[in-house]
């Protein structure tokens, strides 16, 4: 039995397709599950703010890994794969189908490959980049890694800044792969037989259900639940959240500029996706995409 795994930019619609993909499995007899593959979906707390399927989708197919996680705890892709990994070995054990859905490239990696995590940095090596970040910004970080390491900065955005000083921190161990600026991080190897999907969809009707979902979002409370986290003491993790920042600042039009350009990040990140059958879904309904899916074999 295949693992099925769905990625693709926030907003074009992951959730309705796997919720699709399961009513057709079903009437084959099969018995499938969601298995989030978001960075943010974990914590529990933020499930307006994250997209977290919602309660009446969640009872149509079970979702896995998301909403555990206390708002106050830090999370990383390591820990995450050793769940994931558990998650769907156990479900292809039972006989379940796997359906992994994700909107984070490195979780998506995190769940389907054996990711080869580089070492935490040396002492005193964040601290020293994370004043440099702050003084200088990104693109002066960048320039930095360029001189060092110019094929790892050319496959960066110069304005990423956790890549890009996660990227010197690399430098400074020892650890950085120079190779056309990729690292094992990327494995194209499966752990288990996989049809990985990418969505796509036309740029102006992706930025018009992006406005709408955060206009959804604001509507159901996204805010108070941001401001909730933020007295809860959440993590400097969950404070990642596309919005968390925007909304405890009252900038909603600076929530739909960070998302457009996450979900750019997002489309350029499914070019380095190995063995991916990309569908574009605008004006599809998900039920044809689902067909289609299963249809070639998956």
């Amino acid at each position: 039995m295949q693992v099925i795994a769905l990625f693709g930019p926030t907003g074009v619609g992951k959730t309705a397709l796997a919720l699709a993909l399961a009513r057709r499995l079903r009437a084959r007899g099969e018995d499938p599950v969601a298995v989030s593959a978001d960075a943010l979906q974990v914590y529990a707390g933020m499930e307006t703010l994250t997209g977290v399927a919602s309660a009446s989708e969640r009872a149509e197919l079970e979702h896995r890994l998301v909403s555990f996680l206390s708002l106050r705890e830090t999370f990383s892709a390591g820990r995450y794969a050793k769940l994931a990994h558990a998650e769907i070995d156990g479900l292809l054990a039972q006989d379940r189908r796997p359906i992994v859905v994700g909107g984070t490239g490195l979780y998506l990696r995190a769940a389907l490959t054996d990711l080869d995590m580089r070492p935490p940095p040396q002492a005193g090596a964040r601290e020293h980049w994370r004043a440099e970040l702050e003084r200088g910004g990104a693109p002066e970080l960048h320039a930095i890694l360029s001189e060092r390491a110019p094929e790892v900065a050319r496959g960066l955005n110069p304005n990423d800044r956790q890549r890009v000083m996660r990227a010197l921190e690399l430098a400074d161990a020892g650890q950085l792969a120079a190779a056309n600026g990729e690292s094992q991080l990327w494995s194209e190897e499966m752990r288990r037989p996989t049809t990985l999907v990418g969505l796509t969809m036309e740029r102006a009707a992706l930025y018009e259900r992006i406005e709408a979902r955060v206009e959804e979002m604001l509507a159901a409370g996204a805010e108070q639940e941001v401001r909730r986290a933020d007295a809860a003491g959440a993590s400097e993790t969950a404070r990642k959240a596309l919005g968390f920042a925007e909304l405890l600042a009252g900038d909603l039009e600076a929530m739909k500029r960070r998302t457009r350009n996450y979900a750019k990040r997002q489309l350029s990140w499914m070019r380095k996706l190995g063995g991916v059958r990309v569908i574009d879904v605008t004006e599809r309904d998900p039920d044809e995409i689902a067909r289609e899916i299963l249809d070639s074999g998956a």
